[in-house]
């Protein structure tokens, strides 16, 4: 499994609208600039975001975006799993039930599961506000 830059992206904006929200609306190009992220990818990635009801958005002068809910009612897992899909490490995993005709006699299933369960794990612990957290007692925030 290897995450793509727009789930790294996706946190990094949604850690940057939690670390500004006492600043009201953030325009994208706020974000952007303060990520070195173009603001034509991340208005992809706020759309995604915004669709899914996790940020809201006011349009025209003193526009911009912030977080719908405070930055601790957000996992990673959370938005990892909207941007990137499945974080299973194999196909048999994707869904609620295996479906695998092999599952049953599968010698390696077991590491996949385990793998799995350790990946839920990490992301469904971490949120938005840990993150902030983090960056702002001593990590620095622009190399999240």
């Amino acid at each position: 499994m290897k995450i793509s830059t727009k789930g790294r992206y996706a946190l990094r904006l949604m850690t940057d609208l939690a670390v500004h929200d006492k600043e009201g609306y953030v325009p994208i190009k706020a974000i952007a600039h303060r990520q070195n992220i173009s603001d034509k990818y991340l208005e992809q990635i706020i759309s995604i975001l915004s669709r899914a009801g996790y940020v809201r958005s006011i349009r025209g002068a003193g526009g911009g975006y912030k977080l719908a809910y405070p930055p601790e009612k957000y996992t990673v897992g959370m938005i990892l799993r909207l941007t990137e899909g499945s974080l299973a490490p194999v196909s048999c995993l994707e869904t609620e039930e295996n479906l695998c005709d092999r599952s049953d006699k599968c010698p390696t299933l077991f590491i996949w599961e385990q793998l799995y369960d350790a990946i839920n794990n990490v992301v469904d612990n971490i949120t938005i506000a840990d993150i902030v957290e983090r960056s702002l007692t001593g990590a620095d925030f622009y190399t999240i």
